[in-house]
């Protein structure tokens, strides 16, 4: 028999253990529970923990450090599996499979009762009288189905206080993105019509939809009314290249296809979700294998934490087969108030379905493990450092450069869980602002960043860090309020402490009135002080450059209406820019192709 903690002894507890369905709980010489599991015969179950062979490493080490080990019995192995559950959200035992518990799905939201219905991103609890549609995988998914949605059907993004102040159309209007309707640029009959084929977008009715506008394109071409025939034609266009890249091979239906891979001490767990045949995206849950259970026992404790409190789809497609698929079965459907079924054998599109989520799994796994862990670990505790919802998958920061406010650049550096994306990296010449206004050179980079990104439909960040303090933070706020994507993204800035020593940074995260100061050993700092020193290195080589390329040209080839004939004219008149410098307006009007504005012009411009 295995020996356990030095005050336990498991043959008189054994003794006391029913033959029911029920929980087991071990907890060590602290208190601290160790493992929570469930079992429809418990007596039988247990007995196989306190034995001499079979067990792995790492469950016997488990077992070597129960102090007190107890039961609690229910009715029926559905019971058990909910109370399991709650027992181990409540109690997060060390060797029990864990998933965030506060965690929950995003949606995208219709105010219905609006005057001009607005869809936009939502988490949290359900309630009347909107409509929700979802739940989406993750934000990303959320945010490029919003971004089509806006693209196509032109429908207003913005909140309903900026909604109900504005006289004139905002940026998003100038990009085509909405159809202005707070300045009554469509009326309301038209705009609830696309909110209408909106939604049928979001319902799986796209094919429908289709006909239902070639149909209104042709009749428009009838009418010989081209205009309206043209904005038919290309709402068809931008619908199908939509649903060309989000339906699935074949198949239709609501499902989700839960799959898990197993490699070193490493477990991932995938969900894709396929709703109306259209894949929503996937998801992946990676941690360590505390107890080396196997693939099945994995997804049978995977699945209850992953699902109750949420709304499930008709079908949940295994990759493994479960013991429990039936009280599972039984416990989700009674949760979910209609029936859900639970499949590991399928055929035909539902089995290709299964296998390529496997694949993508397993890949998922195995770049977790041959690339940087470490990065992985850093973005998991920012997330938990700021309390995130989700952990960020991508982060841009931003830094200015100057030299006394001489040729200003703005950086953008871009991370991953992989590291630096290079190729993301993008710099931006300031001009235009007054000379070392730094909040103009960030309010300036950001702009042009984000207002390029929404009208390219660009992947927008989970996370954007400024260099900079409260001040830069308020800038970027503004920024992102006008752009109406303030609450899209998640904004920091990091300032320097009194030392400005490293280590001693604090965090300034939008919308908490105290700053974090997470101290020189925090990985989420280090993490934070790579990305916003790859920023600063961007921008002081962005800065260098462009400061070395003006000290080589000449101030004339900054002077706009100065080209190469006008700049020869001047230097083969005056024989230098020295005295081109020393000319008054009246001298530099005598030379050929200068007229007094372009003199005056060339004047303030060289004594500026």
């Amino acid at each position: 028999m295995t020996e356990a903690g030095n005050n336990f002894d498991s043959k008189v507890f054994l003794d006391t253990v029913s033959e029911k369905p029920g929980v087991y709980i071990f907890s060590d010489q602290d208190e601290k529970t160790l493992y929570v599991g469930k079992a429809g015969n418990l007596k039988k179950r247990l007995k196989s923990y306190f034995r001499s062979t079979g067990l792995s490493a790492k469950t016997r080490l488990m077992v070597s450090k129960i102090h007190h080990a107890e039961t609690q019995q229910t009715r029926t192995e559905s019971e058990a599996l909910l109370l399991e559950n709650n027992l181990i959200k409540e109690q997060k035992p060390r060797y029990n499979i864990s998933l965030r518990d506060d965690k929950s799905f995003p949606y995208i939201r219709l105010t219905e009762r609006d005057l001009f219905p607005r869809f936009s991103f939502y988490r949290g609890r359900r309630a009347r009288p909107h409509q929700y549609y979802g739940p989406y995988p993750n934000a990303t998914a959320v945010r490029e189905m919003l971004a089509q949605l806006h693209k196509i059907f032109r429908l207003r993004q913005c909140n309903d206080v900026f909604f109900r102040n504005r006289s004139r159309p905002c940026l998003q209007y100038q990009i085509k993105r909405c159809s202005a309707p707070c300045v009554g640029r469509i009326g309301r009959a038209d705009y609830l019509e696309d909110v209408r084929q909106a939604k049928a977008m979001l319902s799986g009715r796209d094919f429908a939809l289709l006909d239902e506008l070639a149909g209104k394109m042709e009749s428009a071409s009838t009418k010989l009314d081209y205009e309206t025939a043209a904005h038919y034609r290309d709402r068809i266009a931008l619908l199908q290249r939509a649903t060309a890249k989000q339906y699935v091979s074949s198949g239709s239906g609501n499902a989700d296809v839960v799959t898990v891979a197993l490699e070193s001490d490493r477990v991932c767990f995938g969900v894709v979700s396929i709703r109306h045949g259209r894949n929503l995206g996937s998801r992946f849950h990676i941690q360590k294998n505390p107890m080396d259970l196997i693939a099945a026992e994995l997804l049978e404790a995977f699945l209850p934490q992953n699902y109750f409190g949420t709304v499930m789809p008709a079908e949940i497609l295994l990759s493994e087969k479960i013991e429990s698929r039936s009280s599972l079965q039984q416990v989700f459907s009674i949760e979910n108030k209609r029936k859900v079924k639970i499949k590991h054998l399928c055929r035909a599109h539902r089995a290709r379905w299964i296998e390529s989520a496997r694949v993508n799994t397993v890949e998922r796994l195995r770049s977790h493990l041959n690339q940087r862990s470490q990065v992985d670990a850093q973005f998991v505790a920012l997330t938990d450092l700021l309390s995130l919802d989700e952990v960020p998958a991508r982060i841009e920061c931003f830094d200015i450069s100057h030299t006394m406010g001489e040729r200003a650049v703005g950086s953008c550096v871009v991370f991953d869980h992989q590291g630096a994306v290079k190729s993301d990296y993008r710099k931006f010449n300031i001009s235009g602002i007054e000379p070392g206004d730094d909040y103009a050179a960030m309010q300036q980079t950001l702009k042009r960043r984000y207002k390029r990104v929404l009208q390219d439909d660009g992947k927008l960040p989970d996370m954007v860090i400024i260099d900079g303090g409260k001040g830069q933070l308020d800038v970027a706020a503004r920024v992102f309020e006008e752009l109406q994507i303030l609450g899209s993204v998640v904004l920091l800035a990091v300032s320097k402490g009194r030392t400005r020593r490293p280590g001693e940074e604090q965090l300034h995260l939008f919308g908490n009135i105290r700053a974090i100061m997470p101290g020189r050993t925090s990985s989420a700092l280090h993490l934070i002080q790579r990305v916003r020193d790859e920023a600063h290195r961007f921008a002081l080589v962005g800065h260098r450059q462009r400061r070395a390329k003006a000290r080589t040209e000449s101030p004339l080839q900054q002077i706009e209406g100065v080209g190469d004939t006008r700049r020869r004219n001047l230097l083969r008149y005056f024989g230098g820019l020295r005295e081109i410098t020393h000319a008054g307006i009246e001298d530099l009007a005598k030379v050929p192709g200068i007229s007094p504005t372009l003199a005056q012009r060339i004047y303030n411009q060289l004594h500026d």
